[in-house]
């Protein structure tokens, strides 16, 4: 699986390629899944562009993609504590949802993450436990009875080192152990975007690509589009898979 990272916390000042109104976002997606995303993460954005928990943007950014790409590719959004202040507040923000997205991302290691998550899964909404390397993500979620209620681990290398994003991914995966049994999804971001990307082919890991992690192909030229991305991920994925095999 290569799942598209639409936007993230990118602003306009990231560039005009970055889109971020529901319309430019369902655009961008449709490109996205044509040239090979199999899922999207994406973060909905206010019409000054920053991400938010509000009913009414989150279902205007899901009605817009959804009637762009087919039902079958999952539609997944942040609840990142940067979004919404107060674990309690985003808790009622997620209950005050209209439309719901197929899955939602929970940063474990930030605080109220497991009422945050409960909160989804009571809503029916699948929880991707975000674990983030250097921090105390990986040992909360191993004691989280949560933990194998999530519909996926996304392992989040957040160092942007291109020379040392590999040895944290594997450090990190270390820390996850079992993770509860459930599927892992390993990323990098900025420079440690493309490595990282290499390393979940050679070990047949699912990843994800696109603006939020990164602006640049791997060629370290500025990418035009998602597309762009996930046209190079998918190749750059399986190129490390066959040699692996």
């Amino acid at each position: 699986m290569v799942q598209l990272c639409v936007n993230g916390a990118r602003t306009s000042a990231d560039g005009a390629v970055v889109p971020l109104s529901p319309e430019a976002v369902a655009d961008s997606v449709a490109e996205a899944v044509a040239a090979g995303a199999t899922d999207v993460h994406v973060h909905p954005k206010t019409p000054c562009g920053r991400d938010t928990l509000s009913p009414r943007v989150l279902a205007a950014t899901l009605e817009a993609i959804r009637a762009r790409v087919p039902a079958s590719v999952p539609v997944g959004v942040t609840t990142g504590a940067w979004a919404e202040p107060g674990p309690a507040a985003r808790v009622a923000r997620i209950r005050s949802w209209t439309a719901l997205p197929d899955h939602a991302s929970v940063n474990w290691h930030e605080p109220g993450a497991e009422e945050v998550a409960a909160a989804l899964i009571e809503r029916g909404v699948a929880v991707e436990a975000g674990i983030w390397s250097g921090t105390e993500g990986a040992a909360l979620f191993r004691r989280s009875p949560l933990g194998p209620r999530v519909l996926r681990v996304l392992a989040e290398v957040t160092d942007p080192d291109p020379a040392a994003a590999r040895d944290s991914a594997h450090a990190l995966l270390a820390r996850l152990g079992t993770a509860h049994g459930r599927p892992v999804l390993l990323h990098g971001e900025e420079g440690g975007a493309w490595p990282v990307l290499r390393l979940a082919g050679r070990l047949g890991l699912a990843t994800r690509i696109g603006l939020e992690d990164t602006l640049r192909l791997p060629d370290g030229c500025r990418a035009a589009s998602n597309a762009e991305l996930v046209t190079a991920g998918t190749r750059e994925w399986a190129a490390a898979r066959r040699g692996h095999d």
